[in-house]
């Protein structure tokens, strides 16, 4: 018999009893914030600019708050700041303030009514890397409008203010000969109410996880090819504790933030093995059914009905996932997971909410509570888009694009929860559902978890109720946090793309830490010559 150091190697099987390893449940209690109507009560003929109408409707009133606590009083050379209730009320030479909403006039930014003048139909816009033109950066102009008029805003101090279309923001200044508004300081809404934990769910309150944690991936970049194997084993191995690790057992639910699949699940049927091109085939119905690709959407169904008798599954769309495109995006229906929709939740009795099942296909932003914290998140469009609005090369002084800065990303994420807009620039430059009644997008209460999904690279931070926004001037003190919920504390998760950096984001349900766990193999060691 071989023996070890260690004792016997090769031996009969053992008969200790080992004790059996459960996972911790969760506690998850979504909200339809951002479900659409269905059928018949779904329309696109409205205005999209209602949206904005809507949006400072909303936020106006919170932002002229924060201006009044910060500019009551203020004067320059004896002339006291006065308030203006439109932007064309602003008098040339007075001291005033007047609320707005931000909108950029930009030369690269795509603009449909150009595209309209130019084609018979509209397709989804080429994404850029950025809309500003560094060989004329004077094109680019920053207006302030409201339901009277537009405002053109200048001012050496708007150069490190970070602002996008669709901010709503208050600004302190005067006009010049040219028609223009000087401004001289700037403020925004910032964060609003954040509920406590467990407001939603105060029978809960009393359950103790100290060790539960919530998972996150995003660009798992399903192909249905071979490549995919090895990186979705591991993660599969991992979350369903085969590894040996006591974390799997602690992962209370994995939340899924877009872009799962990564190849269209469209091919060209018309293109031979040399790539020359057939002649057309007659469709159909106008429809080809053999330029279905079911590949990705396939292996994306063999993987959660893989780990979903294990382990609860928040699957949020992305840009390159089978839903709509237009933001909110619905969640994939449950029709493409033959084998994993069988843990989703049944369709709802009449005149009763539905219940959130085991696996729960939701929107694209999605908000809702796990384990009692507020979450707010996004696949990532939200911040890909605002980046385009502002370059931050000379802040940084790195040389590195606005794309691949992880600072600057964060820096944007904290912006948009200080707008209390999670998505500024729908419709504008990010297409969107005309919504008539009411702007999703606005936050109505502050998230303890907000997370964009398919960034570069991982980053973290912690930004607190009383941080100021030193790129806008807004102060210290707090406009809408009631006096028993003085601590107002934001998690923001960057989580990247599994497909490049193959990461898994942790974060404790107690203390809202956060740990990654890295999925790779070893390449081995290059030959030197």
């Amino acid at each position: 018999m071989a023996t070890s150091p260690e004792g016997d190697f090769l031996r009969p099987p053992s008969d200790e009893e080992y004790s059996s390893v459960y996972r911790e449940p969760s506690n998850y209690n979504p909200l339809d914030t951002f479900k659409l109507p269905t059928g018949q009560d779904r329309h696109y003929q409205q205005q999209y600019g209602d949206m904005y109408f809507l949006r400072l409707a909303k936020l106006k009133p919170a932002v002229e708050k924060v201006a009044v606590e910060a500019w009551e009083g203020f004067s320059i050379a004896g002339e006291r700041a006065r308030r203006v209730d439109r932007v064309l009320d602003v008098r040339q030479g007075e001291l005033c303030w007047v609320a707005g909403t931000i909108y950029m006039d930009m030369p690269l930014k795509p603009n449909i009514l150009d595209d309209l003048t130019k084609d018979n139909f509209t397709l989804a816009p080429p994404p850029r890397p950025s809309y500003l033109d560094p060989a004329h950066p004077e094109l680019t102009q920053i207006m302030l409008e409201d339901e009277s008029g537009r405002l053109r805003l200048t001012g050496s101090m708007l150069r490190s203010a970070q602002l996008a279309t669709g901010a709503i923001i208050a600004v302190l200044g005067t006009e010049n000969s040219n028609g223009d508004f000087e401004a001289i300081d700037i403020k925004v809404p910032d964060l609003p109410r954040q509920p406590q934990r467990w407001e939603r769910d105060t029978s809960k309150s009393t359950q103790k996880h100290s060790k539960s944690k919530i998972a996150f991936v995003s660009g798992l970049g399903i192909t249905g090819n071979s490549s995919d194997s090895l990186s979705l084993e591991l993660l599969t191995d991992y979350l369903l504790g085969y590894m040996g690790s006591p974390d799997a057992a602690t992962i209370t639910r994995l939340v899924i933030a877009g872009n799962s699949l990564g190849a269209s699940t469209t091919i060209d049927v018309n293109e031979n093995e040399a790539g020359s091109k057939k002649k057309n085939a007659p469709k159909k119905y106008g429809y080809d059914a053999s330029a279905y690709n079911a590949s990705p959407i396939t292996q994306l169904d063999s993987f959660l009905s893989e780990i979903l008798p294990s382990i609860p599954v928040t699957l949020m769309p992305g840009a390159s996932d089978p839903a709509n495109f237009s933001l909110p995006q619905q969640g994939i229906h449950r029709a493409m997971f033959p084998r994993a929709r069988a843990y989703c939740a049944p369709p709802p009795a009449t005149g009763q909410s539905p219940e959130p099942g085991w696996f729960d296909s939701v929107t694209n932003p999605w908000e809702g509570d796990i384990e009692g914290w507020r979450l707010w998140g996004s696949s990532g469009q939200n911040v890909d888009d605002v980046l385009r609005y502002l370059d931050f090369a000379d802040e940084y002084g790195n040389g590195e694009s606005a794309d691949g800065d992880m600072d600057a990303r964060i820096k944007i994420m904290e912006a948009m929860l200080r707008w209390r807009c999670g998505v500024p620039t729908a419709p504008d430059t990010i297409w969107s559902y005309p919504f008539q009644e009411d702007d999703p997008f606005v936050m109505q209460s502050c998230p303890h978890i907000f997370f964009a999904g398919n960034q570069p690279k991982f980053k973290t931070t912690i930004i607190e109720g009383d941080s100021p926004l030193k790129s806008s001037g807004a102060d210290t003190e707090m406009t809408d946090a009631d006096d028993d919920n003085p601590g107002i504390r934001v998690r923001l998760l960057s989580i990247p793309e599994f497909k490049k950096t193959g990461e898994l984001v942790l974060v404790d349900a107690e203390t809202l830490e956060v740990e990654v766990v890295k999925f790779g193999t070893f390449a081995g060691k290059e030959d030197k010559q």
